[in-house]
């Protein structure tokens, strides 16, 4: 499928091939008001994921747990041929009350040490999302509550709902709401490198502290949006951009517009390329890929999952998880930091094809 894009945003694309260890991302449309000369694919990306989990370093006589974000076909992306293998271990395919897939593999206290290791493997199609027609008509279904409330780490009332009824005081819309604070979000949060993994998006803090991460950027989003009357949700994925995507872990996020329905947003990548590139937020090439990253999406990510304060199949015996993008393990019912190679070691590949 060929889409028109603009010269302009053709420029990102080239500025974005330039950067190291940063989003390879492929913009194929700028803002549907821009005229556009040129012509290229829609990008695909399509592979192998595969997970190399070794657990071998704890003594016999411990029950070792282990889960794994498996990801399945949605309305963006295509999985196929899920394939494991636990020799020795109790292992099924399970999935969450939120609908997220897992593999679920159990070693009980009896099993020898050198027996826990797992290899887990699915075929991912990923295409690019370009932003749709931004339609709004009618009125939020009542069923999207789900999308409105509060989590533990995303708060919705207090300094939240203050700060959304600021940023959307002029707006009448759910259009121009959303809008309004995607843009706040850019111009006024900042990646954070130091700041472990992807975050926790804990937006009490981040309020204060406007630095962090995906996980952090697009939870503040997130929260001004549900505070803000929008539902938003967030995914949880990785990138397939390498041959070691180990720690290419990333969060995006969606908010509903009624008569278009779920729509895209990625502020989080949008401040990590004007990081990455030195570029100042007021560039144009900012402003290019601020435009792309509302409503559509690149194709190299896959999503593993959905949600917050998540009780796992079967349920973990620790506390209900902040999200769902990491492999989790527990060991005689405690979790093993995820973040420490040195307890818990796991690789995770990308074949493309």
């Amino acid at each position: 499928m060929k889409r028109k894009i603009s010269v302009i945003v053709l420029g990102v694309v080239m500025s974005l091939s330039l950067l190291a260890g940063c989003t390879k991302t492929t913009p194929s449309e700028s803002d549907g008001d821009t005229k556009t000369t040129t012509e290229v694919e829609k990008k695909v990306v399509n592979g192998t994921v595969t997970y190399n989990v070794d657990l071998t370093k704890y003594e016999k006589g411990k029950k070792v747990r282990l889960w794994l974000p498996v990801a399945q076909t949605n309305e963006e992306q295509t999985v196929e041929d899920v394939k494991y293998d636990a020799a020795g271990a109790k292992a099924s395919l399970e999935k969450d009350k939120e609908g997220n897939q897992m593999l679920y593999v159990e070693w009980d206290e009896n099993a020898d040490p050198a027996t826990r290791k797992v290899t887990c493997s699915f075929a991912a199609t990923r295409s690019e999302v370009l932003r749709p027609e931004l339609k709004e008509s009618g009125t939020i279904p009542e069923d999207m509550d789900e999308y409105l409330k509060s989590s533990k780490m995303v708060v919705t009332d207090g300094n939240m709902k203050k700060l959304a009824d600021e940023i959307t005081k002029d707006k009448n819309t759910v259009l121009e709401k959303s809008r309004a604070i995607y843009d706040w979000v850019i111009a006024n949060m900042n990646r954070d490198e130091s700041v472990i993994g992807c975050g926790i998006g804990d937006v009490e803090k981040l309020l204060v502290t406007k630095g962090g991460k995906c996980t952090d950027i697009n939870s503040v989003f997130i929260g001004l949006c549900r505070a803000a009357g929008i539902p938003a949700r967030e995914m949880f994925g990785v990138r397939m951009n390498d041959d070691d995507i180990t720690k290419n872990q990333h969060c995006w996020s969606q908010f509903y517009l009624p008569g278009t329905g779920w729509v895209n947003a990625d502020p989080a990548d949008v401040l990590k390329a004007a990081l990455k590139n030195n570029w100042d937020k007021d560039s144009k090439e900012t402003k290019d890929l601020q435009e792309y990253f509302w409503g559509s999406m690149d194709a190299q990510r896959v999503e593993l999952s959905r949600g917050r304060d998540l009780v796992l199949a079967p349920a973990q015996a620790g506390e209900p998880l902040n999200n769902f993008g990491y492999p989790y393990a527990e060991v005689d019912d405690k979790p093993i930091d995820y973040y420490e190679a040195s307890n818990f070691v796991y690789t995770i590949s990308f074949a493309k094809k």
